[in-house]
């Protein structure tokens, strides 16, 4: 039987298509737009599917005949004009509809968040673990944080007096080589920044980890892991400018170092479609840490070092100039 991944064709959903192919696992990749089926290799155990977490009909169609479902498919924080219609009720709404077609189902690993795990407020510095959630989240407050938590719950609810074995996995920020000019979106505009952006950084500080990294996770703990564990997934933090002095140090180029007065940063974000001065209170100068547990040993991680996810990103990002 093929294993299901939804949001195929997204960063994370995309690599983990291609390590259940590397690992000769039959696999079903779910999309909304088959037409990005062509940033997989050709291989006879690799079916695409369309269909839509908004659509019942075509979720069931897409999960008849799989016993393992790798729940992939969610929204973009990033560019969101409507938060309720374009980011809570895709992450909510879709885990509602997937559940209601995954009856003959027996192993599912959920994509959440470290933003389920991180409250709205909290103390500079705090370091959060896989017992927390975020709970001060709301549509108005933390959309993103209320949208995994949310999320997470209705699944865990869904699975909590059934025979299924169920993983939720906790990504922090992704980084790694991307896979279409798509996934240049979201986490990876981060990095991107240092690629095509203005010659400054903000003074924000990034907890990431490499995509691979993650990729293996959900592959993993189809058979490792705790059954009903949550899982952060998380190699480091850096600020934005110890992350372009890295990438001098191993990289030819200029890349930016020189950090934005804050004011300057509150002007920016005035002009700025993606920055606001409510988001940018909440960052600048500010940072947390995860502790991971067992996640590594547990779920038999790369653990990729950090040198070769920013290398990696960084020369994955040129080749689509």
């Amino acid at each position: 039987m093929p294993v299901l991944v939804t949001g195929a064709s997204g960063f994370i959903g995309a690599h983990v298509v291609l390590e259940l192919l590397k690992r000769e696992i039959p696999v079903r990749a779910m999309m909304r737009d088959v037409s990005l089926a062509n940033m997989f290799p050709e291989s006879n155990i690799l079916e695409v599917v369309k269909a839509d977490l908004f659509d019942v009909e075509s979720l069931r169609k897409a999960v008849d005949g799989c016993e393992d479902v790798i729940h992939c498919a969610a929204a973009l924080y990033v560019g969101v004009k409507n938060v309720e219609e374009d980011l809570v009720k895709p992450s909510v709404t879709g885990v509602e509809n997937l559940c209601s077609v995954m009856g003959d189902v027996k192993r599912i690993i959920h994509t959440s968040s470290v933003a389920a795990i991180r409250s709205t407020k909290y103390e500079n510095g705090h370091v959060f673990n896989n017992e927390d959630w975020c709970n001060d989240a709301s549509v108005t407050s933390n959309p993103y944080g209320f949208a995994k938590a949310e999320a997470e719950r209705k699944i865990r609810g869904w699975a909590k007096d059934k025979d299924v074995r169920l993983v939720t996995i906790h990504p922090s920020i992704v980084f790694g080589p991307i896979i279409h000019p798509r996934h240049t979106q979201g986490s990876m505009a981060f990095l991107e920044h240092f690629v095509n952006g203005p010659p400054f950084v903000l003074d924000i500080h990034v907890n990431f980890v490499d995509v691979r990294d993650v990729a293996y996770a959900h592959v993993n703990a189809l058979e490792m892991g705790e059954d009903r564990a949550r899982y952060i997934i998380h190699k480091d933090g850096l600020w934005l400018k110890e992350i372009g002095q890295a990438l001098n140090e191993a990289l030819p180029g200029k890349y930016a170092t020189r950090r934005l007065p804050r004011y300057l940063a509150y002007v920016m974000a005035l002009f700025h479609p993606k920055l606001s001065i409510s988001r940018l209170k909440g960052t600048l100068g500010k940072h947390i840490g995860y502790n991971i547990g067992d996640s590594v040993s547990a779920l038999s991680l790369p653990n990729y070092e950090v040198g070769d996810t920013l290398i990696d990103s960084i020369k994955s990002l040129q080749a689509q100039d």
